[in-house]
């Protein structure tokens, strides 16, 4: 274990982006009295107008660039959790990973990006379960609610039986051009994105039963929506915890989905997807494609308070079928926000369960990090449980 002396609790890194913004003043609402905190980028001038902003002029500001190792050696020496939305995270998250991994400091991010979680696992696993640090990636939208959703919709069903859950998301939010630039880049690096999997497949060894896949590319009809694979970040963080909590049961299965009610809705994901996926692989058209929307652009605060996301799952197992859902308002930015800020409030003065090295929030927080959701207006309810028919005659 790595012994220093911190001063801050939660330091937010890239306060002076939208999102850090967000968070920065979700944290001044809403953490405890006497907790220590500090703001920090690479911008003196930027976080000082951010402190303005939150009307704490005694709040501590660290100044540290992305591509200064020693500057965020400091930072991630100085607090026991570190939150970064400084993406995208493949071209300027990795030296904050090595840190905090080195300075045992807890860390979490939101990163959508699969090959840079995959990366980081293999490249500072060791350092970060030797030094105490636990490195929680995707930490927002990206994939709270769907790993906390299924965390719930498992421990309704039997232990110690194969499990099968389906996530299907449904949201009114438009994508921030942060979002969109995230996709275009992942799929222009597909073949990255491979070899980083395999990578942490052969450090981490790949128990059998534990999956995260979606059978088709097509579109399928079912649970009264017509349901679009979507293999992002969030199943592969999934399957994660079902190889890390036992509860899971010796086969897990996790499926992720989006769902739409209209055929034409989901034939037309599927045509945007396949669109990106071709123009991206031609750098030509995928600067063109890139150039089609601001990173830094997101929905006005009007838009956002009109936004809502639902994530349904159905988990089957042991005879039995449960139907949960986590439902919230806007995904991107206000929700995103809000679980990132709870997250680490939860890392910072939860009693958890012992987790060291690259965990996820189901694995790491758990029940508490649940509990703070409810309390901040996020939902969390058992909608349906039913005997299978097929294996009872009556239902319950």
């Amino acid at each position: 274990m790595v012994m220093v002396t911190r001063n801050c609790d939660i330091v937010v890194f890239g306060a002076t982006g939208f999102t850090g913004r967000l968070a920065a003043e979700y944290l001044a609402e809403h953490l405890p009295p006497g907790a220590r905190w500090a703001i920090a980028g690479r911008s003196a001038r930027k976080l000082e107008a951010v402190r303005d902003g939150l009307g704490l002029p005694d709040l501590p500001i660290l100044v540290a660039d992305s591509a200064d190792p020693a500057a965020l050696a400091k930072v991630a020496a100085s607090t026991r959790v570190l939150i970064t939305t400084v993406g995208p995270y493949l071209k300027y998250g990795e030296a904050l990973v090595k840190a905090c991994a080195e300075a045992g400091t807890d860390y979490l991010d939101l990163a959508a990006e699969q090959e840079f979680v995959d990366t980081m696992f293999v490249k500072y696993r060791a350092a970060a379960t030797a030094n105490g640090a636990r490195i929680v990636h995707s930490a927002g939208f990206d994939s709270v609610p769907h790993d906390l959703g299924t965390y719930i919709t498992v421990k309704h069903l039997p232990e110690d039986v194969p499990i099968t859950v389906d996530g299907v998301v449904q949201t009114s939010a438009d994508f921030s051009g942060g979002t969109y630039h995230t996709v275009v880049n992942y799929l222009a690096r597909l073949r990255q994105w491979r070899a980083a999997a395999r990578a942490r497949a052969a450090v981490e060894g790949q128990p059998t039963g534990r999956r995260s896949r979606n059978p088709s590319a097509w579109p399928a009809r079912r649970f009264g929506l017509w349901l679009v694979p979507f293999p992002g970040v969030d199943g592969q963080n999934i399957a994660y915890s079902g190889r890390l909590l036992d509860r899971y049961g010796p086969d897990f299965t996790y499926r992720h989905w989006i769902g739409t009610r209209r055929f034409p809705a989901a034939a037309g994901i599927i045509g945007l997807v396949g669109t990106l996926l071709v123009g991206a692989q031609i750098k030509p058209l995928r600067s063109v494609l890139l150039r089609l929307k601001d990173s830094g652009a997101g929905p006005t605060e009007e838009v956002r308070a009109k936004s809502t996301f639902t994530a349904t799952f159905h988990g089957t197992g042991g005879g039995r079928h449960v139907v949960c859902r986590v439902s919230g308002g806007d995904p991107g930015y206000t929700e995103t926000a809000k679980i990132l800020g709870e997250a680490a409030m939860s890392l910072a003065f939860d009693d958890l369960p012992r987790t060291i090295g690259p965990v996820t929030p189901a694995a790491a927080m758990g029940d508490a990090l649940i509990d703070r959701l409810v309390r901040a207006g996020i939902t969390f309810e058992l909608v349906e449980q039913r005997v299978e028919q097929r294996q009872a005659g009556s239902s319950t």
